[in-house]
């Protein structure tokens, strides 16, 4: 008996006029501009210049998306490659199918190719928008909710998501809600790397590596309650495979940084540094300048008391 789930949007797109706005592309949209948000609070308080993380997302998003778009495709050629299916469907990223692994590799490039455009380090870049990307699948996963599409096993707990559609196989009934599940996670993924990083003050690129394992973690349990078709290997699905791979690299990488690399980056973002050494200067010599004035006029005051000494005397 179901006494409560989650229900399903009836659809996922809805229509302004003649322009459609659809769910999946509008909680990734609102997710890019919280990391976007938040990473540029995090540069600025690095010691950076506001506006760089904008500037280089620019380059990191549009990479991250093809990035996302390719891993999905390869890792599920089945749906646009096999017998009975359109390839051109491979194009619609709207309908749904970005790998996060994918989304961050190639965005890591864009990322890397904006970062050397601006002279500035990766891997502090990166730190500063860790929290960010995290908050943002956390956005970004609601978008399945619109699409019907990634949960996982059949319950009737009081917080099931109910599925309606029955296209693509699906069948109608209360599952699990992994969308949900992850995006949970990824709100407490952004708020460890925001704790560790003021409590240890962690640098070049740790925060981050922090962030992919932390959640690698969460993404091996979640795919493992995932019913939607996908390739595996000695009965893990390749998602599990991939989380585990990569969870032991960050962790290799944070204590090989540690060693190598200790403490965080005195200056981030060297046009930034020169400007605070130029106000710097430029307050010093208001400085002086304001002294001498106040000297000089002290001065005046002394030479002034000094002649009405002697006016007196003389009278």
């Amino acid at each position: 008996m179901e006494l409560a789930y989650i229900p399903s949007p009836s659809r996922g797109v809805y229509d302004l006029g003649p322009i459609p706005l659809r769910g999946y592309a509008f909680c990734i949209i609102i997710g890019v501009f919280l990391a976007v948000w938040l990473g540029n609070k995090r540069w600025i308080a690095r010691g950076g210049r506001s506006g760089t993380v904008a500037d280089i997302a620019v380059w990191a998003v549009p990479f991250g998306l093809v990035g996302g778009r390719l891993y999905h495709v390869v890792t599920d050629y089945q749906l646009y490659f096999s017998e009975g299916e359109d390839w051109v469907d491979a194009f619609k990223i709207w309908e749904g199918g970005l790998g996060i692994w994918g989304a961050i590799a190639l965005g890591g490039l864009g990322a890397w190719i904006g970062c050397r455009r601006r002279g500035i380090p990766l891997p502090a870049w990166a730190d500063a928008v860790a929290p960010g990307i995290a908050l943002a699948q956390a956005v970004g996963r609601w978008g399945n909710w619109f699409n019907q599409e990634l949960y996982g096993r059949a319950t009737d707990l009081p917080w099931a998501v109910k599925i309606t559609s029955s296209d693509d196989g699906r069948i109608p009934g209360t599952y699990h809600p992994t969308f949900l599940y992850e995006s949970l996670w990824c709100i407490g993924v952004a708020l460890l790397v925001i704790w560790a990083d003021r409590r240890f003050k962690l640098g070049h690129g740790r925060a981050f590596a922090l962030y992919v394992a932390a959640y690698c973690a969460g993404r091996f349990w979640i795919e493992y309650m995932r019913v939607d078709e996908a390739h595996e290997f000695l009965g893990l699905r390749l998602n599990n495979w991939t989380a585990i791979v990569v969870f032991l690299l960050a962790v290799l990488y944070i204590v090989l940084s540690a060693k190598r690399r200790p403490g965080r980056e005195e200056v981030v973002e060297p046009a930034a540094a020169a400007d605070r050494e130029a106000d710097a200067e430029a307050s010093g010599k208001e400085s002086e300048k304001e002294s001498k004035e106040a000297d000089a006029a002290e001065s005046a005051d002394s030479s002034d008391v000094k002649d009405e000494a002697e006016s007196a005397k003389k009278t």
